[in-house]
């Protein structure tokens, strides 16, 4: 059975606080998801916790960056995967910020823990290869859509690594807790799951008391996001935290923060 409790990655007093792409709804990194600077501005706010995605590049190299393309947010255009780092590179987020890799995060971010969500199936054996290199196993948690790509990060870098249930097993907690009991059983030791799910224009929730109680009687954690259009307020934030969820991944850092301190837990950025 995998449990929290048995991954460094989960050893935190308190609920865990998780910068999405850096917080990027937070003013000063408003237009800068996924820079440097966004992520430092996170650390600096006492933030322990960082979320990024990752792409690679034609020639291999391993981006911090959410989308396929760089269109949305940078100053270049094409494909990830069909350009090279080189070109890559060249792009500025907002016009100013580069693009960074993932090395780079574990690099300035020595103590700090990321979640790493594998946007495609270039960029596992990169991703592979840049946590073996840092020898970062007790200081990720691997995570992305793809069941296939997350039990494949499992086998190559072992059972020392903290992986996140995708899609199959958010499912089954939420519709089928007795088939997930046994489908969990040896696999994840977190679910990161939205506090909703929208089909077909009908808001499903997700995030439940009995989802919470069914995670915890197996040693999950339950991690929580926010869909783009869901409310991610402090009374939102505070509700979760009232189920019991183990932490909130947010791009209103300031936000979490204030609901944090309020309910006891500060964050420290001196920790």
């Amino acid at each position: 059975m995998a449990r929290a409790g048995d991954f460094a990655y989960f050893d935190h007093s308190g609920p865990i606080a998780m910068a999405h792409r850096g917080g990027a709804a937070y003013a000063p990194n408003v237009g800068l998801e996924n820079t440097m600077r966004a992520f430092r501005e996170a650390v600096a706010m006492g933030y322990h916790y960082l979320e990024t995605d990752v792409h690679a590049t034609s020639d291999g190299e391993l981006v911090a960056f959410h989308d396929t393309h760089l269109d949305r947010v940078t100053d270049v255009e094409g494909a990830i995967i069909e350009l090279p780092y080189a070109a890559v590179r060249e792009a500025r987020i907002n016009g100013t910020d580069a693009v960074p890799l993932l090395t780079e995060l574990l690099e300035e971010f020595p103590t700090t823990r990321l979640n790493i969500d594998i946007k495609a199936d270039t960029a596992l054996a990169p991703t592979v290869d840049t946590i073996r290199r840092h020898d970062a196993i007790d200081r990720v948690c691997i995570g992305s859509f793809s069941e296939r790509r997350v039990r494949a990060a499992r086998r190559a870098l072992g059972p020392g690594l903290a992986t996140a249930a995708g899609q199959v097993g958010t499912g089954l907690l939420r519709y089928a807790p007795g088939m997930l009991s046994r489908w969990l059983h040896t696999t994840a030791p977190v679910l990161q799951v939205p506090v909703a799910h929208r089909i077909r224009g009908r808001e499903l929730t997700l995030v439940t008391p009995g989802l919470v109680r069914v995670a915890h009687r197996l040693g999950k954690q339950v991690h929580v996001w926010f869909h783009p259009w869901s409310d991610e307020d402090a009374p939102e934030m505070h509700r979760l935290l009232d189920l019991g969820v183990d932490g909130i991944v947010t791009d209103h850092i300031d936000v979490l923060r204030d609901v944090l301190a309020e309910r006891g837990h500060p964050l420290d950025p001196a920790a």
